[in-house]
């Protein structure tokens, strides 16, 4: 059948979004400088990061610093800022893109390096960018039935080896045009860590509702884009055309909803393009978008919390918030919070 899947909350809230940045500002620039004889050899321009994506700089951390060290520190301030014990958190997922290895989890070294219980359900999701958001659907499930009280949900990005990689590669004499594209979409990587704080509403009155959401697939486009740690290939503009599509088909019903006047929509965080043309296909004010690709790039599934945690002290109570992503796959979701 073709149609969306939507799911409700009854009883979860959001008690803190935090946000950790890695601290190694690299510049767009930066990357031209580097490929500026590729760019010669080929015939190519520089400037397109800048100029196209909208993507002035992103970040790295420094080397030995860990996808888990990134996302144990923002699900460590996370805690913080809520006020709630590691002891009373009982489930903890990491939806991290990035990882060293196979097994075992990403998630068993953040429940390690944070000190929760052994009674902590903890694991990792992967859905490519819309992880983090998949994981508070999950956990609001496991808090709406009763199962537990609290969840963590964390997530550490890094571009720095891949990117580098990226460009040791392009710079070859053997790269082609084809070669520069494909991979032009790894170079508005970004790296930064995000994590999530939610419990019973009937407990934190002064928390944020998850109030519910919606899910489409398209697993048509699953070859659009094809990432490993050391390499990402990616037809951009069938990717953004797909995703385009895929966002438009799942926005029905937005009326009923009350989605069309948002207080603020956090969209996952790719370009100028994608947001521009994402806010022109759904009717959404851009004024309502918050962005922070430009400094940050697209920091995958920790976006769109990142893009939260930096706007939230501009958030007002009763507030609604339309969280929104597309990841590659091809899925799309939206959430809906009530500051």
């Amino acid at each position: 059948m073709d149609g969306n899947a939507t799911f409700s909350h009854s009883n979860t809230a959001i008690l803190a979004v935090a946000a950790v940045h890695a601290p190694h500002v690299v510049t767009s620039q930066e990357f031209d400088e580097r490929l500026q004889p590729t760019y010669d050899r080929l015939g190519t321009q520089a400037g397109l990061l800048e100029n196209l994506a909208g993507i002035k700089e992103r970040r790295w951390w420094p080397e030995g610093y860990s996808f888990t060290d990134a996302a144990s520190e923002a699900g460590a301030k996370a805690l913080e800022e809520a006020g709630i014990r590691p002891d009373q958190i009982g489930l903890l997922i990491d939806t991290s893109v990035c990882r060293d290895r196979l097994e075992p989890s990403a998630a068993v070294t953040v429940h390690q390096q944070l000190g929760l219980p052994s009674s902590c359900i903890n694991f990792d999701l992967a859905n490519a960018c819309l992880g983090f958001m998949n994981a508070v659907q999950l956990a609001g499930t496991m808090i709406d039935s009763g199962q537990i009280s609290h969840a963590l949900i964390v997530d550490g990005e890094g571009s720095r080896h891949t990117q580098q990689q990226t460009l040791e590669r392009l710079s070859g004499e053997d790269t082609t045009v084809e070669d520069l594209f494909l991979e032009f979409a790894t170079l508005t990587l970004g790296s930064g860590g995000a994590a999530m704080v939610l419990g019973r509403a009937s407990e934190h009155p002064d928390a944020h509702r998850v109030v519910g959401g919606i899910a489409r697939s398209d697993t048509s486009t699953h070859e659009l884009c094809i990432g490993t740690i050391d390499q990402m290939r990616t037809d951009t503009r069938g990717l953004l055309d797909a995703g385009l599509d895929l966002a438009k088909r799942a926005w029905v019903g937005v009326e009923e909803r009350g989605w069309l006047d948002m207080d603020r929509y956090i969209i996952h965080q790719v370009s100028s393009v994608h947001t521009s043309m994402m806010c022109a296909q759904l009717g959404i004010d851009p004024a309502k978008v918050p962005l922070t690709f430009a400094e940050y790039g697209n920091v995958g599934p920790a976006s769109i919390p990142i893009t939260l945690a930096e706007v939230q002290d501009t958030l007002r109570p009763g507030d609604r918030i339309l969280c929104l992503g597309i990841g590659s796959g091809m899925n799309a979701s939206a959430t809906e919070i009530v500051w």
